[in-house]
Order: C-alpha cells, then sequence, then structure tokens
C-alpha cells in the first residue's frame, strides 16, 4: 500500500506552492557588503570627506584640541584608504580584458577609461609606500602628480563610456514605450514589456548616479593637477564633492552585494 502510494506521489506529483520571497536580513547584508574591498573603503571615505567638511566650514575654532584630533583622524583615515587599493588595478586589467569592442571609439574609450584608472591605482600603491615610509617621501610629490593625471584621463574615458551608454539606454526606453502603447491600444498583454522597461528605467538612474560620482571624483583629481588653485579648488567645495562620490558608491555597493 505504501510503496503504491509512492509510486502514484513520483508520477503525480503535488503542485509546489511558490513561497513569497523575503527581504534579504539587514545584518547579513550588512556582513556581505563589510567583507567587501569596496564596501570598507566607501565607509571609509564618507568618514574622511564628513570630517574635511567639518573642518573646511569653520565650524571648529583652530585652537580646540578636538579640531587636532580631527585632522590627525582624517589624515590617518586617507592613508588607510591608499591601503585598500593594494592591486586593485587587476580588475581594471580584467575589465579591459573581457572587454567586447565594437568599433574604433569602443576600444579608444576603453583604453582611457581603464587603462587610466587602473595606472591611477598601481601608481596609488607607490604613493602609499611612500607616505607610510618605506619610500623616501621626497617622491611622494612625483607620484602623487602622476597619479592624478591618470585618474583624470581615466575619468574623461570612463563619463564618454557612460554617457554613450545612457544614451541607448534612453533609446531602448523609448522603444518599449511605443511597444506598450501600441499593445495597450490593440488589446494585447505587455507584462514582459513592462517589467523590462522598469529595469530599464532602474538602470538609468544608477548610470546617471555614475556620472554624478565621475564629476565629482574628476573634479577633485583636477584640483590635485592644480595644486588646489583655483575657485571649484576650495577646500569646502571638494570636501562636498568627495561626500557626494562616496555616498553614491556607498549606494552601488550596497546594492550590488
Amino acid at each position: 500500500m505504501d510503496s503504491n502510494s509512492k509510486a502514484s506521489n513520483s508520477q503525480n506529483p503535488k503542485p509546489q506552492i511558490p513561497q513569497p520571497i523575503k527581504d534579504r536580513d539587514f545584518l547579513n547584508h550588512l556582513e556581505a557588503y563589510l567583507a567587501k574591498r569596496d564596501g570598507v573603503d566607501k565607509l571609509l571615505k564618507i568618514s574622511r570627506y564628513a570630517t574635511k567638511i567639518i573642518l573646511s566650514s569653520s565650524a571648529l575654532p583652530e585652537t580646540l584640541t578636538l579640531t587636532g584630533r580631527l585632522r590627525s583622524f582624517e589624515s590617518s583615515v586617507g592613508l588607510s584608504r591608499k591601503a585598500f587599493r593594494l592591486g586593485k588595478f587587476v580588475q581594471d586589467v580584467n575589465a579591459l580584458r573581457n572587454s567586447h569592442f565594437y568599433s574604433k571609439q569602443d576600444l579608444l574609450l576603453s583604453l582611457i577609461a581603464y587603462g587610466g584608472e587602473g595606472f591611477y591605482y598601481f601608481v596609488e600603491q607607490f604613493v602609499w609606500l611612500s607616505k607610510s615610509g618605506l619610500i623616501d617621501a621626497k617622491h611622494s610629490r612625483r607620484f602623487q602628480k602622476v597619479s592624478a593625471w591618470a585618474e583624470f584621463i581615466g575619468y574623461i574615458g570612463s563619463i564618454s563610456l557612460k554617457f554613450r551608454d545612457l544614451k541607448g539606454l534612453i533609446e531602448d526606453e523609448a522603444c518599449l514605450e511605443t511597444s506598450i502603447e501600441i499593445s495597450v491600444v490593440s488589446g494585447i498583454g505587455c507584462n514582459e514589456e513592462e517589467r523590462k522597461l522598469k529595469k530599464i528605467k532602474e538602470k538609468k538612474v544608477m548610470k546617471k548616479l555614475s556620472i554624478v560620482q565621475d564629476f565629482a571624483d574628476g573634479l577633485m583629481a583636477l584640483a590635485d593637477i592644480r595644486d588646489g588653485k583655483g575657485r571649484l579648488s576650495a577646500p569646502f567645495v571638494l570636501s562636498c564633492a568627495g561626500l557626494i562620490s562616496a555616498l553614491i558608491s556607498t549606494h552601488k555597493n550596497w546594492i550590488s552585494c
């Protein structure tokens, strides 16, 4: 009797009732986020530029003990962040290797974007070694100037690529919206198209945020190239740009892990 019932159950299995997808537990999500190098790096970036905003706003008197401690904290965090960049240039090498080039323009922009950023991270290793005392500190200035130029050039390529991608997303969005309108008029279901449209809109938002982040980081790189000269190189402006970049990076890393 039992064997017959098992056979019948295996031949006619009961339909599985889909279980509702639960939101990811916050602490598990936080653990996954902090396990990523970029996750910790961006939290340090937020703390550093939030501190720089306080210091550059002159909200605290220079003679206050807390002001000196905040300056020491900001400097220490800046040096700590450079340690997180050890070997990070490899990700740009791999990104360049795995890229698909459909035109010479794609190849050129990718070389500028990934090549510039990869070279920046490579040189930053020597900046860290010079600041930490292993390499003579007299070379630090030269390393910083080279890394700033590489970073700035990389952002030019990155912004160009992202504007091109954004243009493609806008075109795809327009095509889907037209398709949905035709389906509605014809009385045809368009659930799949609506799902794709929602994803494209989400990608558009993230792409725009990424462009803003690159502009903010590019502004700071330009200030390093110009040795802090110029109206846009004011400490408070650069601190705000750094904080904006850090918050956007944190958001992108949070939803991706």
